[in-house]
């Protein structure tokens, strides 16, 4: 169950209308209400009284980064395992008994994170509360289902790796991105070493991270603070905390040249590059990290955005192009330019002209008005988050999870209000200047048609 990466602030490319971002009161977007259990759960209501339902949702403090070396893929198949039954409720049985209360249930995982949700009436609240406490602790790992489900996992590897393209080439392309780094190896593991996974892996696995104290449980809906403490007190907190691994991540090393990647597919009908840069997260530095917001939306936002109008709709050289940041890790986040080259554009035409729009963002920034509208369509768009139930209990849920504080969050909008014209250049010319890449170059992929070999691009890309 893949995690749809439109998480934390993701959301946040809806269109708006274009107009001057005047700096909006330092005001609350969510009016978020939290508290921390005895056994060190942390615990956050977003009150939404709309509509008579709730999403609920538990977040683990562990993701595909946290797993030892040699056992890729074990996160990811533990979630799988976390609907494979207790003594309460047989293998299988979960989902059903969801769908059966009227509801919706699904969980996925990250390369920080794991998390479960459920989306029902409010009545049904204690409910599944008490179905997710008691699988927080209480999972058998029947050895037939351990043996069973890894098929399962292996086989959407297959899927969504093997046998696509797309999938194996970004897959090559991440573990280029971070040598010596635990983002380097895929959520979904790597095929030999999934294969090798045992039961005894995966228990060991769930009893080391999956205690109260390494979980966020976040509660959106139509509920109150006053129901809420006592439920998550007496089913949560009545679970004992418990010590978890100490995390020690090893980092990537300071590197001096730019990587290529070519990887050529006879299922691949448009050549594809894509770029990507490793610059910091919001977890790592928050005012870089609200500059890059808004470089991000200046460049890439819609039609509007600065490559689309001039590559696309101006030049002519590409058929499409988007410009985004995933500023939500632990540790480094990623800047990725993806574009597709027009009809009879060479792929170092494309690649040439990129170049150039960036070296104008490095040299003279943005303008006023580009600054204003992407501002606004930021500030807009998070505003517009929190008319649903299950967007704020995914950006609590995985901003918390991922550094970032209530108060971060909450006065997310204002924050972005305060970004400037020199600090929107200053993070350009820090992590993007195609001349200056210092100690984090930048790493290119070539996805092409087999029937344009890739011998051709390599040449055509070192002249």
């Amino acid at each position: 169950m893949r995690i749809l990466l439109a998480l934390l602030f993701v959301v946040l490319s809806l269109p708006a209308a274009a107009q001057d971002a005047a700096a909006p009161a330092r005001e609350k977007v969510f009016n978020a209400e939290y508290f921390t259990l005895d056994n060190g759960m942390q615990v956050v209501l977003i009150p939404n009284h709309r509509a008579p339902v709730i999403t609920h949702m538990v977040w683990y403090g562990v993701g595909a980064a946290d797993e030892k070396r040699g056992q890729s893929g074990i996160a990811h198949f533990v979630e799988h395992l976390m609907f494979k039954g207790t003594d309460n409720i047989p293998p299988g049985e979960f989902s059903t008994r969801i769908k059966a209360m009227g509801g919706n249930d699904n969980a996925f995982t990250a390369q920080d994170i794991t998390a479960y949700f459920q989306s029902i009436s409010k009545d049904r609240l204690e409910t599944v509360m008490r179905m997710e406490a008691d699988r927080m602790t209480g999972l058998l790992f029947p050895p037939e289902h351990v043996e069973s489900e890894k098929l399962v996992v292996l086989e959407e590897r297959r899927q969504r790796t093997e046998n696509d393209p797309r999938g194996y080439f970004f897959e090559q392309m991440n573990a280029i991105i971070f040598p010596n780094h635990p983002y380097g190896n895929p959520v979904v593991g790597w095929l030999h070493e999934m294969e090798a996974l045992t039961r005894e892996n995966v228990m060991a696995f769930y009893q080391d991270w999956y205690a109260p104290n390494n979980a966020i449980l976040v509660v959106s809906g139509d509920v109150t603070i006053d129901t809420l403490r006592p439920l998550a007190e007496s089913i949560y907190g009545s679970i004992p905390s418990r010590e978890v691994p100490a995390r020690n991540w090893t980092a990537v090393p300071p590197l001096k040249a730019t990587q290529k990647l070519f990887y050529a597919d006879p299922d691949i009908q448009q050549p594809m590059l894509s770029r990507v840069f490793r610059v910091p997260s919001e977890n790592q530095n928050k005012e870089e990290s609200l500059a890059l917001e808004v470089l991000a939306s200046v460049m890439g936002d819609g039609q509007s955005a600065r490559m689309y109008k001039t590559l696309v709709a101006e030049q002519k050289l590409a058929s499409g192009i988007s410009f985004s940041y995933s500023g939500s890790a632990r540790s480094d986040g990623t800047l990725r330019i993806t574009a597709n080259p027009a009809e009879g554009v060479a792929m170092d035409t494309l690649e040439a002209a990129i170049d150039d729009q960036l070296r104008a963002l490095v040299s003279g920034g943005v303008t006023d008005t580009e600054l204003n509208e992407a501002k606004t369509r930021l500030i807009d768009a998070a505003v517009f988050a929190r008319d649903s139930l299950q967007g704020p209990a995914m950006i609590f849920g995985y901003g918390l999870s991922t550094g970032s504080s209530i108060e971060d969050i909450e006065y997310w909008p204002h924050n972005i209000s305060q970004v400037t014209a020199a600090q929107v250049q200053a993070v350009a010319a820090q992590y993007l200047d195609p001349n200056n890449v210092g100690d984090r170059p930048y790493t290119s992929g070539y996805l092409l048609p087999k029937a344009q070999p890739a011998t051709e691009q390599i040449e055509e890309t070192a002249e």
